[in-house]
């Protein structure tokens, strides 16, 4: 059984996933950050944010494919 809290952050994370494919990694942001409100240790939505927020300062290609690739370990 999942608990109120799980529930509101899985809602969460899938609508930032939402945006995050549409490539509005702003509004997918928003979403991540709710989440980690809601349970600061998700990590699901910790990675997430931080992929969004390296995304807005550095945009993928238009035909991105959704796969996120580390330049540096």
């Amino acid at each position: 059984m999942i608990d109120e809290n799980k529930k509101k952050v899985l809602e969460l994370f899938a609508e930032g996933r939402r945006y995050y494919k549409l490539m509005e990694f702003a509004k997918a942001l928003q979403f991540f950050s709710d989440a980690l409100r809601v349970d600061p240790n998700d990590g699901p939505s910790k990675v997430y944010y931080l992929r969004c927020k390296h995304y807005i300062d550095n945009p993928p290609p238009e035909d991105w494919d959704g796969v996120f690739v580390m330049t540096t370990k």
